[in-house]
């Protein structure tokens, strides 16, 4: 294999993938970062897997993320379909560009997409948010993660648990950097901007305490009678407390346009920075959503995880995250329990808004010491125990 380690008078062409709202927020701190560096040029490359607007465009302004040098525009299908397209359309790209690494962050199929694509063309592939694990393989996401840990080169992880994971998978130690999370360095750069939205005043939001609901997960919102448990647990709790309810493109499609939903006041998507004012004054946020639970815990906002399981344990070992399942009663139960006993949490390790500056270092270090893994070594298999 081409020895790619950059000397710092021609630094190394870094292809950054982005493709869904998580990505962006996880980018976005990584890419100013890498700007500074003289080791590194990076390249921005949005699959188009999130677009339009609310869903993409808003975001690229809120987090002042620079326009994409390459925007793929392969829009929604179905996992296989745009899995395939994504991949259709990245290698012709980096067969033209030739990166001299592809950073993929996350798990959505932009990820799997391209972190399959650039190990096929035996280009070194860095995950970001390695190693997390909800052991549940009927979430899409769980196999993006696994498949694309096994083929990365370089794995950065956010928490203990993706330490632990990676190594009992059989993950070589000297591949995995333990570097923090580059959503919590996004929220500590954009919180000042965003406490200065006006969005509490153009929702009449006044001094009472409110919650907010985020879902999005198949398992949750496409079979009709889940969705059903889940709105009425929080039509019952909204009668104690307001809710408001930003709702994904993929949950509109699955509410009832006539549907009655007692105090939940039902909102067009928001951008990064309305939604995180929100999020930072509320009193209780009801999600689906693993990052949500991340800056949950940063925030120190009780968390209700509307969930069986979640990839990202420290928000309850150390956070403020609860696992409230997918059932009326269990939801209910843990919105009890909440009440009755308010816990506090404290932040996990390396949650600091520097883990952009270690995501660097690391890359620095192993791409510019001799670390490259070797031909013979890139094509060994990872052994799962």
């Amino acid at each position: 294999m081409k020895n790619t380690s950059p000397d710092f008078h021609r630094p190394m062409k870094l292809m950054c993938v982005v493709g869904a709202r998580p990505n962006f927020m996880k980018m976005a701190p990584l890419i100013a970062r890498l700007r500074l560096s003289r080791a590194f040029t990076p390249v921005l490359v949005h699959t188009g897997q999130h677009y339009g607007r609310e869903m993409s465009g808003q975001f690229f302004s809120d987090l002042q993320l620079p326009a994409p040098d390459f925007h793929l525009a392969v829009g929604s299908g179905s996992h296989a379909q745009q899995t395939a397209e994504i991949m259709l359309r990245v290698e012709q790209l980096m067969i033209e560009q030739r990166p001299g690494a592809v950073i993929v962050v996350g798990d959505v199929n932009s990820t799997v997409a391209c972190a399959l694509v650039a190990s096929k063309l035996q280009i070194p592939v860095v995950h970001v948010e390695a190693g997390l694990r909800s052991f549940d393989r009927s979430m899409p996401e769980e196999i993006n993660r696994i498949v694309t840990d096994a083929i990365s080169d370089l794995l950065l992880v956010t928490e203990e648990s993706g330490q632990r994971n990676l190594l009992r998978e059989g993950v070589p130690a000297t591949r995995i950097r333990l570097v923090g999370n580059l959503m919590i360095d996004c929220l500590h750069l954009h919180l000042d901007r965003a406490l200065r939205s006006d969005v509490m005043d153009r929702l009449g939001i006044g001094e009472e305490k409110f919650g907010l609901i985020t879902l999005h997960r198949p398992a949750n919102v496409d079979s009709p009678d889940q969705f059903q448990q889940l709105l009425e647990a929080l039509g019952t709790i909204s009668e104690e407390i307001p809710l408001y309810f930003p709702v994904h493109p993929r949950t509109r499609a699955a509410l009832d346009p006539a549907g009655s939903y007692a105090r939940i006041r039902l909102l067009e998507p928001l951008g990064y920075l309305d939604f995180l004012c929100l999020m930072a004054k509320s009193s209780l946020v009801l999600t689906d959503s693993g990052g949500i639970q991340e800056e949950t815990t940063a925030l120190g906002i009780p968390c209700l995880t509307l969930r069986d399981n979640t990839e990202r344990p420290s928000t309850i070992e150390q956070g403020t995250n609860i696992l409230a399942g997918t059932n009326k009663s269990t939801i209910l139960h843990a919105w009890r329990e909440l009440r009755e006993r308010p816990g506090s949490g404290r932040v996990p390790p390396y949650w600091d808004g520097n883990a952009a500056e270690r995501c660097v270092a690391a890359l620095e270090e192993y791409f510019g010491t001799g670390c490259l893994p070797s031909a013979e070594e890139r094509a060994s298999p990872t052994t799962f125990t």
